[in-house]
């Protein structure tokens, strides 16, 4: 294949490319990695009939690398609670969503979207991503995966029916649950500069839920933390062991569809994280459910680290 023709195509398709694959695999680095295998394959072994858009071609090469990396994902061991690589808006990878499509763009890049994909197998994965997001159609997906058709509508309905839970209270993001979810954030913060763990512990659902991501590399929570009194009281106790870090920044961005704190700690000792993203998801009424702190290095290529110092 002709270098120029290869650089359009590089050019014209990397970021949908890497869409799919963030989506399949929830790991951003990982993504960027399979992209440029992919592209390495176009060079090695382009395909044979050059008559055809490649564009397709790519995606089916892009997916079942996908499929395969997060095989070997689901069978290695990980330290501590596993969350989606972090991404600022500006980082996602975007494709043309079709109307049609039963999940967004934006949706299928939130954390809760991208976490409820866990239960599903990596087949799973790829098919409720290729029909739902993409919404392709069976044959397409049938042809991108390597399935049959009929094996394609067998595990498309078993992977909606394992995506009930999500379903029943889907995370579609409006110019409202932006409000909600950065007031609690703001909150959230404010609480716990002041130690306030009676003020923390109202923001919180009764069954709120911490994951702490740092993978065994720093101090983390090495199993979820469950219920609002003990969350509340752990973040509380991290913020005591953070307050003679005076260099320490933050700032507020938008990371895969919300708000998150991007914050840095240059004193950082005794095995706590220099870097982290601190975000968190609302019900219905504004009380914080859910709480992610991604401090895991890897984790974190697509996030801007330049912040503003702290007054």
């Amino acid at each position: 294949m002709e270098a120029g023709t290869l650089e359009t195509a590089f050019s014209q398709h990397r970021r949908m490319l890497w869409s799919v694959c963030y989506r399949l695999t929830g790991d951003g680095a990982e993504s960027e990695d399979l992209v440029q295998e992919t592209f390495r394959r176009a060079v090695e072994t382009p395909p044979k009939d050059t008559s055809r858009p490649l564009g397709p071609w790519l995606v089916q090469v892009a997916t079942r690398l996908g499929i395969d990396s997060l095989r070997r994902r689901q069978t290695r061991s990980y330290r501590g609670p596993w969350l989606p690589s972090p991404v600022e808006d500006l980082e996602l990878g975007t494709f043309e969503p079709s109307p049609e499509a039963r999940y967004g763009e934006l949706e299928s890049a939130t954390f809760a979207f991208l976490l409820a994909l866990e239960v599903l197998t990596a087949d799973q994965r790829a098919v409720l991503v290729l029909r739902d997001v993409l919404d392709f159609s069976v044959s397409e997906v049938a042809e991108t995966t390597g399935l049959s058709e009929a094996n394609v509508r067998v595990t498309h309905h078993r992977a909606r029916k394992a995506m009930e839970p999500y379903d029943a209270d889907r995370c579609v993001v409006d110019a409202e649950l932006i409000a909600k979810n950065a007031q609690a954030l703001e909150r959230m913060g404010a609480l716990l500069a002041a130690g306030d763990m009676q003020g923390v512990t109202a923001l919180l659902c009764d069954d709120a839920v911490s994951l702490n991501d740092g993978n065994g590399e720093f101090l983390a929570a090495g199993s979820p933390i469950v219920g609002g009194a003990k969350v509340a009281k752990f973040y509380v106790k991290v913020q005591k062991l953070r307050v003679d870090d005076t260099r320490a920044s933050f700032r507020v961005g938008m990371v895969n569809g919300l708000p998150a704190i991007i914050a840095v700690y240059p004193g950082a000792t005794g095995g706590l994280a220099p870097r982290a993203v601190f975000r968190l998801d609302v019900d219905s009424s504004g009380l914080v459910r859910q709480i992610h702190v991604i401090a895991a290095t890897p984790k974190l290529a697509g996030i801007q680290w330049q912040v503003d110092a702290a007054p």
